[in-house]
């Protein structure tokens, strides 16, 4: 197999994983979307955060966002208060039920995935791992760096 069908491969096989993702996430909670899903985790992670911070780590439309948000806030799993430091600002936290949802979610997500990767040895976990974390990492500014449009070329960052 050359680089070109490489490629190929991988785009079916990522297109494949994201349809069963989302079509395993009904039958994980019937609530709750990939989506929704995945913004109550970013939620969890950062210990709160605006709408707009999650429209633009995931590249979604506002309003896609908002409408999700909405939906979570109906449901009572996150709550918005108000910042601190700039009470214009309003800041989306998990609620109680919102953390708890997730944590059976992630329960069950995991025990999905163990099943599913029972036979692999210990080598191949490892390397798919590393190769999901470095394929996750990568954003167009990895690409600016490389053709010397970086903060390296400007004299910003020296390793």
């Amino acid at each position: 197999m050359d680089a070109a069908e490489a490629v190929e491969t991988i785009q079916r096989e990522m297109t494949t994983f994201a349809r069963r993702a989302r079509a395993s996430a009904g039958r994980m909670h019937p609530e709750l979307s990939l989506v929704s899903y995945t913004l109550l985790g970013h939620l969890e992670e950062r210990d709160g955060c605006r709408a707009t911070d999650l429209a633009a780590h995931y590249a979604l439309d506002k309003s896609t966002v908002s409408r999700q948000v909405a939906a979570l806030e109906h449901s009572g799993l996150i709550e918005r208060r108000l910042d601190p430091e700039d009470a214009r600002v309003q800041v989306l936290h998990l609620t109680g039920a919102g953390r708890s949802i997730l944590a059976q979610v992630t329960q069950s997500r995991r025990a999905a995935f163990r099943e599913r990767l029972a036979g692999w040895p210990e080598a191949d976990l490892e390397r798919f791992a590393e190769y999901l974390v470095r394929y996750n990492g990568w954003s167009p500014a990895d690409d600016e760096e490389a053709a010397g449009g970086g903060e390296e070329a400007a004299g910003g960052r020296q390793d």
